[in-house]
């Protein structure tokens, strides 16, 4: 009898079998001691290693006859292998990865295509690590050995073979959720690699208190477990799931070597409400998750979100932070204290901005009045403004920052209590509530509409007798960008008139996917559809009819249309210097000072997303139509705003219709002298589907 871990691969798990010791009877150790005192020895010179990154099945070393030819293979899946160490001298003639069904190397074979998928004759390696994919989807089961051979000279270099009754490692099926409480069920789980599990079918009512996916080793789920990031890998408590199919992926190095069970457990009442149990006996994939361990300088840690994490030191008056995050180079990372005593709330709040340029670091102090971008509302600054522009201090004192390895590191202080009246003091008799976000900077350096942020309170004690730490290593995997909702093309030559109003950008799928562009959380919806194309003939009256808000009190929602040859804008929050740059077509009047007036601002009408939706739920929906559906459309009974054009011959060829407030909320218009070419090509999306012809219908009938 032969023992096996979870990865199938002999031996191993007398290395492992430390953790579950304290399940064991005395006869039951006493045995293991004599098996694996055995069998250990033999696993470690088979090339098994105790404590390294799991590879998947070992089938051996090299066999070296010629050339230098060395290194350990093992098998990823059915049809790749992992060679590791690898080495050739490259003064082969005619020498080729070489793979058959024969009894022993020999000229009757296929060429294996190297790690770039080419078929070309080898260069010389010096212990390379890298993978080979065997061609036309043969199977690693259909063949005897791979081998490093020379077709000219029919020399077989070094080889190793394949055992017979050889089981590649694959996808795993699981079983299923047990049926406990809060109507937790789900189909097979499927174990994809060694991070990475399928819940089919997954539902769990959303009501628990504070329930999470949770992981652990034990015959049962219990509150020794720990936190295991949701499929999106947010760390909040989960939502509401009816019959979805997720994946999650285990935070930092852990393996599905090293748990026993996934719960669903409610950490308030110590509760499981249905688990699923991991098989001691698995054979799956290595997970191609990069992992990058990093450590913290600071004594205290907290994870925040897989890709974000917060450490801190308290000394004296003063605390000094690291923010740590796994972000794009024109990402920011935010965190701060939140703007109320009882829950963790962005309005309020005051935080820190912290981004990596191409030269130097930054910690800015913001104070955030409104969920929008800074704007002058009456004289005042209104929104996500920096301290030093609505009358306040910049608090924060950059220490270090790096960036290494796609993680920006940025340290810096401030004090417990600041003299500026716009910051919140930082308490260490009490628990703290916090916010944090990451996502885009703008343009001009400012933090955009953010594209991760928590939905649930935090709280952090800040003031810890004994040190804190539940961060892991950073993971990053290779990820798919979401295919594109639909892009639409307004070509109709009757088409005169367009209904603007407002609308939620979405997510990736949505205005930043079609344009490129960091969205500003709201897009124009013009005649039913975000952010469509326009094709408008010189010579030719349009008329806007704009809803974009008329209340210049709001700095979220007011929103004059312009049009300009400016992709990006928000007019009004360009310097004088800039705006002298842009040609203004439409919308805009200059005061007898200079000063741009806005022409086109119009009574509110938006629609919303329905109560208690997650917008970080956007990319969920296949369509545009879909999440168009799902939203709620709320006009205030009045008279739009009229803005009528004529292009003639002095437009260019493209403008842009955008917001004169807010920048990255509209897209392209195409000014042609002819619809003769558009005609052939026009997008099926021009014809409207019947919500949108309703819509389109009550915005032409109102008034």
């Amino acid at each position: 009898m032969t023992l096996r871990n979870k990865s199938g691969s002999n031996n191993v798990l007398c290395l492992r079998l430390h953790r579950k010791l304290y399940l064991l009877p005395a006869i039951s150790l006493f045995l293991i001691f004599l098996t694996c005192s055995t069998l250990l020895p033999v696993a470690l010179a088979e090339g098994e290693e105790e404590d390294g990154p799991y590879r998947g099945q070992y089938l051996g070393k090299l066999n070296s006859y010629h050339h230098q030819v060395s290194g350990d293979v093992y098998a990823v899946n059915e049809y790749t292998f992992l060679i590791v160490g690898f080495n050739y001298d490259g003064n082969g003639a005619d020498t080729f990865f070489w793979s058959g069904a024969s009894n022993r190397p020999g000229p009757q074979g296929f060429i294996v295509p190297d790690e770039h998928g080419r078929t070309n004759i080898l260069d010389r390696y010096h212990n390379k690590d890298f993978t080979l994919t065997l061609p036309d989807r043969k199977k690693i089961t259909e063949i005897k050995w791979l081998a490093v051979y020379d077709l000219s000279s029919q020399n077989n270099f070094g080889d190793v073979y394949i055992p017979e009754e050889f089981e590649p490692p694959k996808t795993q099926v699981g079983g299923t959720f047990s049926r406990r409480s809060h109507n937790v069920s789900s189909s097979s789980i499927e174990i994809l690699d060694s991070k990475t599990i399928r819940i089919k079918d997954f539902t769990y009512d959303g009501l628990g208190k504070r329930t999470f996916f949770w992981t652990g080793v034990g015959a049962q789920p219990s509150s020794r477990g720990s936190k295991l990031p949701d499929e999106r890998g947010y760390l909040d408590p989960i939502r509401k799931y009816n019959k979805e199919t997720i994946e999650l992926e285990l935070p930092g190095d852990k393996t599905i070597f090293d748990i026993d069970w996934i719960s669903v457990y409610d950490v308030a009442d110590n509760e499981n409400y249905g688990h699923v149990l991991i098989n001691e006996r698995l054979n799956v994939p290595p997970s191609l998750v990069k992992v990058t361990p990093f450590e913290f300088s600071l004594p205290n840690c907290r994870q925040l979100h897989k890709d974000l994490q917060v450490s801190w030191e308290v000394f004296g008056p003063q605390i000094t932070f690291q923010l740590s995050g796994q972000v794009a180079a024109n990402d920011y990372m935010s965190f701060g204290i939140s703007g109320s005593d009882t829950s963790s709330q962005m309005i309020g709040s005051d935080v820190v901005v912290a981004y990596i340029d191409d030269i130097r670091g930054y910690t800015i102090d913001y104070n955030i009045t409104s969920l929008a971008p800074c704007v002058q509302v009456l004289g005042q600054n209104k929104g996500v403004c920096r301290d030093d522009v609505v009358g306040g201090l910049d608090s924060f004192q950059l220490n270090t920052y790096s960036r290494k390895d796609g993680i920006n590191t940025i340290s810096f202080r401030r004090t417990l209590k600041s003299s500026d009246d716009g910051d919140k003091e930082i308490f260490l008799d009490r628990s703290n509530y916090v916010v944090w976000a990451f996502g885009q900077l703008d343009s001009n350096n400012e933090p955009a509409f953010h594209t991760y942020y928590p939905k649930s309170d935090i709280l952090i004690d800040f003031n810890t007798t004994e040190p804190v730490n539940d961060c892991f290593a950073f993971t990053k995997s290779v990820e798919t960008p979401p295919p594109l909702w639909e892009r639409t093309r307004i070509t109709d030559a009757t088409v005169r008139s367009f209904n603007a109003y407002l609308g939620p950008s979405g997510g990736l799928r949505g205005y930043q996917g079609l344009t490129g562009h960091v969205s500003s959380g709201l897009a124009w919806y013009i005649n039913g559809y975000m952010i469509p194309e326009l094709y408008l003939k010189r010579g030719l009256t349009y008329t806007f009819k704009v809803r974009g808000g008329n209340n210049p009190h709001s700095p979220e929602h007011y929103h004059p249309l312009v049009i300009t040859d400016d992709p990006q804008g928000g007019y009004d929050r360009l310097s004088d210097a800039k705006q002298s740059e842009i040609r203004v077509l439409a919308g805009v009047e200059f005061t007898r000072r200079g000063r741009p007036k806005p022409t086109a601002a119009g009574p509110l009408c938006i629609s919303r997303y329905p109560p208690k939706y997650d917008r970080r739920l956007d990319d969920n929906f296949a369509t545009f139509k879909k999440f168009n559906r799902s939203l709620i459309t709320e006009c205030v009974d009045e008279a739009p705003a009229l803005l009528e054009i004529t292009p003639n011959i002095t437009w260019p060829d493209t403008v842009y219709y955008n917001s004169f407030t807010h920048g990255n909320m509209g897209w392209k218009i195409h000014i042609v002298d002819s619809y003769n070419n558009l005609r052939n090509g026009a997008s099926a999306a021009t014809s409207m589907s019947l919500p949108i012809i309703l819509l389109s219908l009550y915005f032409l009938f109102q008034y």
